[in-house]
């Protein structure tokens, strides 16, 4: 073990925030497109309030898998899947990160008001019910008593938090609600992901099964989970052509998207079938799906900005 501790964002899990990032640019651009306008302020407010409550569940995840059992038995730990461990090696950090968890739903909390402030009123229920929910999915996605991730509902609280939540709450930075674009913009990066969590799942199968964490690959196999993380991205690829058919000038811009899926998802898709069962051949397969994400995101965000500006 390394005397240097771990640095701050080490501690949040900098590397995956792009996973509010994405929706969070897509939503409020695609909201900005709908309403001719742009209102920067509400969107700095708005990043604000994502990026902090995705670092609040980050934190807390790590805490609470650590406490629980899940990160102490966990030997195929890496970078492209699961939590980061810190508290396995640095146990004297965790009231650190409590203190950066409980900070981060203040700051979230704060930008919160302020945007109550700056939207009108028929849209105040939805920001602090998404608030609230936000906060709760942060804690308690593996904090007891609640325990989601635990319970067989991790799936589905990831994909509604970073897909229909993050898009929700950035469109509402811009004025617009559930506008029919906003909907069908809704399911693609919350599934993208649920690809990462689904690979990592196979990975720490041990690890989860030791601790009682009922992930989708605990519950039903493997081989089941291979073949859901692949149709979790034909879904993403259909998304994306649904969400296209929304803007008759400017839909083709989406199309963009499909370039990574064609280049990568081929071979990985056959990585995953391949060794389901194997954690460190999966690793190299965690690292393709994450390359994917990101590229997924860019070109997401990119498109969304496109269609606002042209």
């Amino acid at each position: 073990m390394s005397n240097e501790l771990p640095n701050f964002a080490q501690m949040i899990r900098a590397g995956f925030l792009s996973s509010i990032i994405a929706p969070l640019l897509a939503g409020s651009f695609l909201a900005a497109h709908l309403n001719n306008s742009f209102n920067p302020l509400t969107f700095i407010l708005v990043m604000i309030m994502g990026l902090t409550l995705h670092i609040a569940t980050n934190v807390y995840n790590d805490i609470y898998d650590t406490l629980q059992g899940t990160d102490t038995v966990n030997i195929h730990r890496n970078e492209f899947s699961g939590g980061s461990g810190i508290l396995v090696n640095y146990p004297q950090l965790q009231s650190k990160m409590l203190s950066i968890a409980r900070a981060s739903l203040l700051i979230a909390l704060l930008a919160t008001v302020l945007l109550t402030l700056m939207l009108p009123g028929h849209l105040w229920p939805h920001l602090w019910g998404l608030y609230i929910l936000s906060a709760f999915f942060a804690k308690y996605y593996t904090a007891a008593p609640v325990k989601l991730a635990y319970r067989g509902w991790g799936e589905i609280s990831v994909w509604f938090a970073f897909g229909p939540m993050a898009i929700l709450i950035a469109a509402i930075g811009q004025g617009v609600a559930f506008h029919p674009v906003i909907l069908a913009a809704m399911p693609a990066t919350g599934l993208s992901t649920l690809s990462i969590l689904l690979l990592g799942q196979l990975i720490d199968l041990q690890a989860d099964e030791h601790a009682g964490k009922w992930g989708v690959a605990v519950r039903v196999g493997t081989r089941f989970t291979a073949y859901l993380f692949i149709f979790v991205h034909i879904l993403i690829i259909l998304n994306m052509g649904w969400l296209s058919m929304f803007f008759m000038d400017y839909g083709k811009l989406f199309w963009a998207v499909w370039i990574p899926y064609l280049l990568i998802l081929p071979a990985l898709a056959r990585n995953v079938l391949k060794t389901p069962d194997d954690p460190e051949s999966l690793k190299a397969a965690a690292k393709s799906n994450v390359k994917l994400h990101l590229l997924f995101s860019v070109l997401y965000a990119a498109s969304s900005f496109l269609v606002f500006i042209l």
